[in-house]
């Protein structure tokens, strides 16, 4: 565990409410990715995956984007958007998911 009880209190009361959900009651695309970063900061890479499996993937191309920011790979636009590519399809993948297993709201 990454973090203590009195953080998971503070930012529990502090996240922010998506504005799909909050106006339309239905869950957008991305519904669930600060949940999932929070139990992924708590090491809790089960839960994470669960709550959001594209997180990892979001993450990862960040990481990737920072690296190749800093370092210059060579081929480093390539792979970002083979990354990006894989992330969107990922997210499109866990939205129908949802859809179809009627777990949008």
């Amino acid at each position: 565990m990454f973090l203590s009880v009195a953080d998971t209190t503070w930012a529990e009361n502090y996240m922010l409410t998506c504005p799909s959900k909050k106006f339309f009651f239905i869950d957008c695309p991305g519904c669930g990715m600060q949940r999932s970063v929070w139990a992924l900061l708590h090491g809790d890479l089960s839960a994470s995956w669960h709550i959001y499996p594209p997180t990892l993937f979001v993450l990862a191309t960040l990481i990737f984007l920072v690296l190749h920011l800093s370092i210059r790979f060579s081929r480093g636009a390539y792979i970002l958007k083979i990354l990006f590519i894989i992330t969107i399809v990922v997210m499109a993948a866990n939205y129908i998911y949802k859809i179809l297993n009627h777990q949008l709201i």
